[in-house]
């Protein structure tokens, strides 16, 4: 395929660009959507091809015998991330942020702090205030535009009241890919504060050259009793809408649990969303995320050229994800001013930094995955809007 087609998807109920309008002013039919984390790119053909063969069979019964969808899934993580993956550890669930709201109703009661790194991705503290839990915020250090963590910052800030830290790796909205060592920090914070710790690597497929994302369960073999590992097809393909994600957890007492929570709400996966996902982890699939990462790695290039060319903003360098977030800050003006720029004068919806949580009120996200036209029209239209500082 080409990722230079432009396709487009307003009228098809995409949230993306058919709900900038309601939500960000910006005009539905002249406005730039970058906001919403799912690409313009159709994923690969082989993904297209198993949805066909269900239509052409069409009858749409429930999924059963799921032992090539686990294979599929075991193959990928080995030979993309170098981590052997038991299949009867393996939960599916309906999309990531159902595993990030089940893993919170099962490892922690109401009224436990919930640790997040901030700013990180909103739906996070969005469902853990939702099942009265406590959003605790450790922000994160900003250090010549790059984020790291500070544990001697997050040991004197805890309470013991602490459950649960969830940990976005790569990291969104930052595209950092932590490394070994900031990844034992975190294992080692888990160990002294005795929490769960729940690894989001749903843009683990999503990292640029030169860098290199580690699984967390390859990190430490003394947190297995307290690690839960999170995967997804659906960013590395664009599939969102399948609305499937996976949980896996290697303790078996931490697997009976979640196990037993799942059979109490009665969830069971969507036929679909398995037969996409067990065409996408596949030898076609790779060479289509290897040739996505060539593509998106020309369009990080280009945004952050035009972007970091206007005095005042900062596009964080990008190790992972399609994700660019960019710092307003040097322009000295208020964040209303400088989004209203964006909305208003340059007509692109990117979502609002303070939605990320703290740290976050100086930034806007935007999100590079569409065709390499539309991010050279995103910066000429950036340009334009801020014409007056250059």
């Amino acid at each position: 395929m080409s990722f230079d087609e432009i396709i487009d998807r307003r009228g098809s109920h995409s949230v993306k660009w058919d709900m900038m309008e309601k939500l960000y002013g910006v005009d539905g039919e002249t406005g730039l959507a970058m906001w919403v984390a799912d690409m313009d790119f159709r994923p690969p053909a082989i993904i297209q091809s198993a949805l066909q063969d269900m239509l052409d069979h069409g009858v749409y019964g429930y999924f059963g015998d799921d032992s090539k969808y686990c294979a599929s899934i075991t193959w990928w993580m080995k030979e993309r991330h170098g981590w052997s993956v038991d299949p009867a550890s393996i939960f599916t669930t309906h999309g990531l942020v159902n595993g990030t709201a089940m893993c919170v109703e099962t490892f922690t009661a109401p009224g436990d702090g919930v640790i997040l790194f901030t700013p990180v991705y909103h739906a996070f503290a969005r469902v853990i205030a939702a099942a009265d839990r406590d959003v605790v915020e450790c922000e994160l250090a900003l250090n010549n535009g790059r984020y790291e963590m500070d544990f001697e910052a997050y040991d004197a800030q805890l309470t013991g009241r602490e459950k649960m830290v969830i940990l976005c790796s790569p990291h969104n909205p930052g595209g950092r890919v932590w490394t070994r060592e900031e990844l034992q920090s975190v294992a080692d914070f888990c160990k002294r504060h005795d929490l769960i710790l729940v690894s989001d690597e749903i843009h683990h497929d999503l990292v640029y050259p030169g860098q290199s994302h580690i699984p967390m369960t390859l990190v430490d073999e003394g947190i297995m009793d307290r690690l839960i590992m999170m995967t997804a097809t659906t960013k590395t393909f664009n599939i969102a809408g399948a609305h499937s994600g996976n949980v896996i957890i290697p303790d078996p007492d931490l697997r009976a649990r979640f196990a037993k929570r799942m059979a109490g709400l009665g969830l069971s996966p969507n036929s679909f969303g398995l037969f996409m996902a067990t065409a996408a982890y596949s030898p076609e699939g790779a060479a289509w995320v290897d040739a996505l990462m060539a593509y998106l790695d020309g369009n990080r290039r280009l945004f952050d050229e035009g972007v970091n060319a206007i005095p005042g903003l900062s596009s964080m360098n990008l190790e992972a994800t399609y994700l660019s977030w960019v710092d307003f800050s040097g322009t000295g003006m208020a964040r209303h001013e400088f989004t209203d720029r964006v909305q208003s004068e340059a007509g692109i919806a990117a979502n609002h930094g303070p939605t990320f949580g703290t740290g976050g009120g100086d930034f806007l996200r935007f999100n590079i995955a569409m065709p390499r036209t539309r991010i050279q029209e995103a910066v000429e239209r950036m340009q334009k809007a801020f014409q007056d500082l250059q």
